[in-house]
């Protein structure tokens, strides 16, 4: 996709002579100045373009960004739509569910309910900002542009496809088609208001000798963690809470536990304990799926608890320890009494390969109860004292992991931290600071809408005001 070079005047480090160029948007000119390694564009009219025609900066490339510049030309289709994005476009949702793309969650409608699973904003979203663009609103926009969804038992929803290409071919192909230029390998290194309002911003290339100066409308930072967000946003007067990393999953030192590597259990109720914290915090105890891996403790359930204790699992040091109940919906009386009755019912089977069904474990995952309550391998369940059988409940019901760290990645996927949401209007996502920035990031496809609808109507009122003009 290509962008409206109609608005730049370049100077190219190459010879010194003019060009003119004719478009079917205008004239543009190419100035050629052998004493210069870089080039530079600067926006200007031309005598062709009208005085009003606009323009939206996208910085980031992701969901947030994509969805935002596509509503925003949607509602304003003689608005210029330029997205930047510093290295491959919507990778991370390419990555996200394990490569299928979580889109959204299909179980939660009430907005209330909803606002409550985000660690950071709980309260300022309860208000309007799940009612102008919620979940079903986002199932909705994806069913219609020809991606098929599915509601998952645990209520996330993935292309029927399985696949985030299905997502990522569907955003990129709206945006074609709605005339959204995306520029890669490119950043937004600064960014400055001048006094009639427009945004000054310098772009360059990650790879070569390579600056434009481009002048913008408007302006929507949807850089998610990068620190590129977090400069432009300073620059514009924005204070920044410093990120740390928010979505991980635990290292566990225990060589028993990583040879379960692979085994999933659909629902334990996880419980984090910090030395650092001792008040009782309700959102560090989470209840879902979990996975073992060879490092630790992964899925669902230990990624939401590391976004909630995000902030405390940093000044910790990342470490602490988990407590984990493997049978969430049996009382640990009722436990007792359901494995008393396997023992004597199986009193001449070996305790290692009879285990109660009730308890939904696996084989390998028995082994490792039996081997950690020290119980000898041959044994059978006649010989299992009550003292063991008490153990064993405890052991299930409350087994604690020493966390060692969190998983390592090249870039943390998510982090908490950026722009304080006390300096954005969340019914607009605009900057309160600073007139026509916008922002879009944490819920992607809320905020990228919300931002595009805002950035779309500004634009679409100032072409109308031309036209009676």
């Amino acid at each position: 996709m290509s962008f409206h070079l109609a608005r730049f005047i370049l100077q190219f480090g190459i010879s010194s002579r003019t060009a003119s160029i004719n478009s079917s948007s205008g004239y543009y000119h190419l100035l050629f100045n052998p004493n210069k390694r870089k080039f530079t564009a600067t926006a200007i009219p031309t005598a062709q373009k009208s005085s009003k025609e606009e323009l939206l900066v996208v910085v980031g490339g992701g969901a947030a960004g994509v969805y935002g510049a596509i509503r925003a030309k949607t509602l304003a289709p003689n608005l210029d739509v330029l997205v930047v994005e510093k290295g491959n476009p919507l990778s991370k949702v390419k990555i996200s569910g394990g490569g299928r793309c979580n889109v959204t969650n299909g179980h939660c409608s009430d907005i209330k309910i909803l606002a409550e699973q985000y660690p950071r904003g709980h309260r300022e979203f309860k208000g309007s900002f799940f009612d102008m663009h919620g979940p079903a609103d986002t199932m909705s926009w994806f069913t219609d542009h020809g991606v098929a969804l599915k509601i998952e038992e645990d209520g996330r929803v993935f292309p029927t496809s399985n696949s985030s290409s299905s997502v990522i071919d569907c955003l990129l192909s709206e945006a074609k088609h709605r005339g959204v230029s995306l520029q890669n390998r490119k950043v937004v290194s600064s960014a400055s208001v001048e006094a009639g309002g427009k945004f000054l911003l310098k772009l360059e290339k990650r790879t070569v000798s390579f600056v434009e100066n481009v002048k913008a409308d408007y302006l929507l930072i949807a850089s998610g963690s990068s620190q590129q967000g977090h400069s432009l946003a300073a620059q514009l007067g924005h204070s920044i809470v410093d990120p740390v990393p928010s979505l991980f999953t635990f290292k566990i030192a225990d060589s028993g536990l990583a040879e379960l590597s692979g085994v999933t259990f659909p629902k334990v109720e996880v419980k984090l304990k910090l030395e650092n914290i001792l008040r009782n915090t309700p959102h560090l105890t989470q209840v879902g799926p979990m996975l073992v891996t060879h490092w630790g403790l992964s899925g669902p359930v230990i990624l939401r608890l590391s976004a909630w204790g995000a902030r405390d699992l940093f000044s910790s040091g990342y470490k602490g320890t988990l407590i984990v109940d493997f049978v969430p919906d049996l009382h640990i009386e009722d436990m007792k009494s359901i494995l008393n009755r396997h023992k004597h019912k199986y009193a001449k089977q070996k305790a290692l390969n009879s285990w109660p069904l009730g308890f939904s474990l696996t084989k390998r995952f028995w082994k490792y109860i039996v081997d950690r309550e020290g119980l000898i391998g041959d044994a059978l369940w006649a010989s299992i004292s009550n003292n063991s059988i008490v153990s064993i409940a405890h052991l299930l019901k409350h087994c604690a992991f020493e966390i060692t760290g969190k998983g390592q990645y090249k870039d943390e996927f998510v982090t908490a931290g950026g722009v304080p949401l006390s300096e954005i209007s969340l019914n607009t996502m605009e900057s309160k600071k600073c007139a026509r920035l916008f922002f879009a990031g944490e819920n992607a496809w809320s905020g990228g809408y919300i931002a595009g609808t805002s950035i779309g109507e500004l634009a679409a009122e100032a072409t109308l005001e031309e036209g009676i003009l």
